[in-house]
């Protein structure tokens, strides 16, 4: 159900905060779409240097001096990939008669189901004239979307000579208003729950709302964890006159980066509500909407928007990806940590792709590193958590904070600070010593309060250090983030080896022990109840108790839906139901 005309059915979510910063110059291109971050204006101003100096263009270097330097940072950067992906792209499509091997690898990496290589195909085979084929490529081709990515509650208050500047100069809404005031035609994702403030703040932009056409210039993408969560911000978005051109539903723990657990709801119940329930989440809110177009005096368009519903998280296989778009109706699916391991799609230092590539599954684990508090995939023994232990060890825990963008703590100051930062561990651990606590108490709330790491810093630094740029106040550290998945990809693959492999085309997986997706993902499910959830309620406590019933029943519930999925429906993957069951059966067990 690929409505919108994108080449591709896939697309390479946002990683990190530094791993996918220039992807889109690399992938956009070729068709394939791809997902920026917008926390850290700094790397961004550093990789706009990087490129003006590359291609031999003036830099006007952005000064933290400049009023609202973070938002100009933030559009002059998306400017900048903007063109340089509209020129790359122009080439592309004259290489039809030129220099072809660039054409050739665009139409190469399309699915072989796609309209547009079908349409190639056939004025190859009618022998059609150069100037036809320049002409096809003209019209049809597109370039993927660069889109970007907003975590909406990294929206830190920020202070000019001590005092507190108005909130449109909050991180999340100078980064929004960055995209805003930028040239790009693509859309924003908003991810980490709702934040009604910068929602609300979305209405000041006329690139968010339908012209006279029906165009949206930019639109929004909600990455939702369930249906309920999607209906609820849908219908809040609509009632201010602001469309949800998609819904991308990720899984909570088979992820990379974050991970918001869901009340032990499964992708695949999750995904089944959608495909059921989508015509009506449509309609409601699009009666929402256009009341709220007519209350503002703007056009309402004649048609029903595009809404498209995807997802992502954990999936490996062309036959996952088949099945999630043809079963669940889906318009793209998300292939994340995969792409870590593409020299030509994701700027890394060396060092770390090689760990990435001899990580196994207990090398990827779910930490408590992030100042956030939400449970954050980490690599084992990545240098920032070498760099972190050695600190540790020489009893001066914490971090330097240069970049301040998860500086939202304020236990012990006024103004917010971060809990990886050595300001705040050093009073957290005073704090500490004065409490009388057996020795067994204190070492774990001690290991806790030092396990934050200064990963805004850390998630940047890899991109940094590939390019050989100045990385000093950064330090040479690198965080990263796969998803459990990663363990399954072993070594570094050419560009069109990934895509082929998204297809079907060919196989870069070695090991032949990868568990489908959704039982990896109920795997993940059930070791969380189990060893994270469990130890920190009370069975004694009613409220805690109901919690605990709510999500073992949840996941029951799922094991329930995939027995009945893959007995039934799932026929691509054929002699593998059998294994399937068996693994559903024995997560059942686990389960009790």
């Amino acid at each position: 159900m690929n409505h919108s005309g994108n080449p591709h059915t896939f697309h390479i979510p946002v990683m990190g905060i530094g791993y996918s910063i220039d992807t889109a110059v690399r992938v956009a291109p070729y068709g394939i779409s791809s997902v920026i971050s917008l926390v850290d204006d700094m790397l961004m101003e550093k990789m706009r240097e990087f490129y003006s100096q590359k291609l031999n263009i003036p830099f006007q270097p952005i000064s933290r001096k400049i009023k609202d330097f973070r938002a100009k940072r933030i559009t002059s950067y998306l400017n900048l990939v903007d063109s340089m992906v509209r020129e790359k792209f122009e080439e592309i499509k004259h290489a039809a008669i030129g220099k072809k091997e660039e054409f050739d690898r665009y139409i190469e990496m399309l699915p072989d189901f796609s309209t547009l290589k079908k349409e190639f195909n056939d004025l190859i085979a009618e022998k059609a004239s150069i100037n036809d084929i320049k002409k096809w490529a003209q019209q049809r081709l597109q370039p993927g979307s660069i889109d970007v990515n907003i975590m909406t509650k990294l929206d830190k208050e920020n202070y000019v000579h001590g005092n507190t500047l108005p909130q449109e100069f909050n991180d999340a809404h100078a980064a929004l208003r960055g995209f805003a005031e930028s040239n790009l035609e693509s859309s924003i994702v908003l991810s980490a729950g709702m934040n009604p403030r910068l929602y609300a703040y979305l209405e000041n932009f006329d690139d968010f709302y339908p012209d006279q056409n029906g165009y949206l210039k930019k639109k929004i993408v909600l990455k939702v964890s369930d249906y309920r969560s999607a209906i609820i911000q849908g219908k809040f978005l609509a009632k201010k006159g602001i469309w949800v051109s998609e819904y991308r539903v990720e899984s909570g723990l088979n992820c990379g980066g974050h991970a918001f657990a869901t009340d032990g709801f499964l992708l695949g119940p999750i995904l089944e509500a959608f495909k059921n329930s989508r015509n009506d989440l449509t309609q409601e809110v699009y009666q929402l909407w256009a009341q709220a177009l007519i209350a503002k005096n703007r056009p309402v368009p004649a048609e029903i928007p595009e809404m498209r519903i995807t997802a992502q998280g954990g999936v490996g296989t062309a036959d996952e990806q088949e099945f999630l778009m043809d079963y669940y109706g889906l318009d793209s699916v998300g292939w994340g940590s995969p792409f870590l391991l593409v020299p030509e799609a994701v700027t890394m230092d060396e060092e770390t792709r090689h760990q990435l590539c001899e990580s196994t599954e207990d090398d990827v684990y779910l930490s408590g590193i992030s100042p956030l508090g939400v449970p954050f995939y980490s690599l084992k023994g990545n240098s920032k958590d070498v760099e972190k232990e050695s600190r540790i060890m020489k009893g001066n825990p914490g971090s330097p904070c240069p970049k301040r963008y998860a500086c939202l703590d304020t236990e012990f100051t006024d103004k917010p600070i971060c809990t990886a930062s050595r300001e705040y561990q050093q009073m957290k651990l005073d704090q500490l010593d004065h409490l009388q606590l057996s020795h067994e108490d204190y070492q774990k709330r001690y290991d806790a309060i030092v396990e934050k790491s200064c990963i805004c810093v850390g998630l940047g630094t890899a991109s940094l250090l590939a390019n050989d740029l100045n990385h000093k106040s950064e330090g040479p550290g690198v965080s990263v983030c796969p998803g459990p998945n990663m363990a399954y990809f072993t070594h570094e693959v050419s560009l069109p080896e990934m895509v082929g492999h998204i297809y079907g085309k060919n196989n870069v997986i070695e090991r032949t022990d990868r568990p489908h997706m959704f039982v990896k993902e109920l795997g993940i499910y059930v070791d969380y109840l189990k060893n994270r959830l469990a130890p920190k309620l009370n069975p004694a406590n009613p409220k805690e108790k109901k919690t605990l019933d709510a999500f073992h029943d949840n996941i029951k519930e799922g094991i329930r839906y995939y027995k009945e999925l893959f007995s039934g429906k799932l026929t691509q993957l054929q002699g593998k139901v059998d294994e399937v069951l068996r693994e559903l059966d024995k997560k059942e067990a686990e389960l009790g």
